[in-house]
């Protein structure tokens, strides 16, 4: 049974977007015809995926004119496509699948994978942020118009955390389901680590304000640990240039690999710098991912990570550093005081027994679950298509 057709939309390439193809996925296993729409990237690897796939070549890939020729040519490619209702994910893709939505009178889902004006790339641009700002203070109180249930709701919105999701109340008036961008269920399998260097992981996007350079500067002080960083982003090159022995940069790698370099991992680092309300009020993925794998965790104190660590005790929390706004950057902390407090998290994590560990992650896993999550995302979407039981 053929529920519609929905067009889902991206401004990235598509490979490691574990967020969106898991959106995608479930829809189309409910019923819905789905494509997805990205673009392609000179370095770009081939995809299979059991719905559609277009990925546009643009002239620009970077900065203003980027931004502006993807949503001119989205805009007109959604104008002449069959379809019931368009998908915007983030903020970037919203302008074009907005006004395509109210021209030809369609579904709209949008999905917030962030804080949008408060990414770290923004707050120290003034001027750019108070573009996109402008276009969300636009858009959203519509969008918050056409979510009103007893219209009837002709809109979805989703975000990644109730932080985010009560921002958005606030500022806006906008309704929005929490969707956390969380994994697949996996069993979490503890092994005893007994290998001769123990794997501190980084996974994700290698940005501004992520605290890959204060591992790197406390790896001297950790010779027998190899700290690996799996993703690319801005500064991936120039981080990679200025390597210890200790230090791996692996690039961009597919889920099922990604996965199994996760499972070796002794520790799960995600130390993120206070840059702005996004990072603050963040969930990021690679904290589920951890869990999935049984690996405990080295974090920053924000709310919403302190809210699941502490939760089910899968790992150790440090405060944020200091930030300074005027000059744009975070006082670093000590790499001495940085290794020993992973030494320490370390020591703790191999004293306690297999099966305490074991049943830790277990339940953190079942809760950390696209299993979970993505009940409420097609719940959503089945409401303003009509489907809804």
């Amino acid at each position: 049974m053929n529920k519609g057709r929905i067009i889902v939309s991206v401004t990235n390439d598509l490979l490691t977007d574990q967020r969106v193809h898991r959106s995608c996925l479930a829809m189309t296993e409910e019923g819905y015809d789905v494509t997805l729409i990205g673009r392609m990237l000179k370095d770009s690897k081939p995809l299979q995926r059991p719905y559609r796939i277009i990925r546009m070549r643009l002239l620009f890939n970077r900065k203003a004119l980027f931004y502006a020729e993807y949503n001119i040519r989205l805009f007109l490619k959604l104008l002449f496509s069959k379809a019931d209702c368009f998908y915007a994910n983030d903020t970037d893709t919203l302008p074009a699948n907005y006004f395509a939505a109210r021209l030809r009178a369609k579904k709209l889902v949008f999905d917030a994978h962030e804080l949008f004006p408060e990414v770290p790339e923004l707050t120290s641009r003034p001027a750019v942020k108070k573009v996109w700002t402008w276009i969300e203070d636009t858009l959203f109180p519509r969008l918050a118009r056409h979510s009103t249930p007893n219209i009837p709701a002709t809109t979805a919105a989703f975000t990644v955390c109730k932080s985010i999701a009560d921002i958005y109340k606030q500022r806006y008036g906008l309704q929005m389901a929490v969707v956390r961008n969380v994994p697949l269920r996996r069993p979490a399998v503890v092994h005893a680590d007994s290998k001769p260097h123990k794997i501190l992981l980084y996974q994700g996007a290698v940005n501004v304000g992520r605290g890959i350079e204060w591992m790197m500067q406390a790896m001297k002080y950790l010779p027998d640990c190899l700290f690996v960083v799996a993703g690319t982003g801005d500064l991936f090159y120039e981080l990679k240039q200025n390597t210890l022995d200790n230090v791996l940069f692996v690039g961009r790698l597919q889920p099922d690999e990604l996965y199994k370099l996760t499972a070796k991992a002794s520790l799960g680092i995600s130390l993120l710098e206070n840059r702005g309300l996004n990072y603050y009020y963040s969930l990021p993925n690679r904290l589920a991912d951890f869990v999935q794998a049984g690996v405990p965790v080295l974090a920053t104190d924000f709310p919403e990570i302190r809210a699941v660590v502490e939760r089910y005790g899968i790992g150790t929390l440090l405060p944020p550093q200091p930030f300074f706004r005027d000059k744009g950057v975070s006082q670093p902390p000590d790499p001495m005081l940085l290794a020993q407090k992973v030494r320490e998290t370390l020591d703790f994590w191999e004293k306690m027994s297999p099966d305490e560990k074991q049943q830790r992650f277990n339940l953190a896993a079942s809760d950390l679950s696209w299993d979970n999550d993505k009940k409420v995302l097609i719940n959503s979407i089945n409401t303003i298509m009509g489907h809804d039981k």
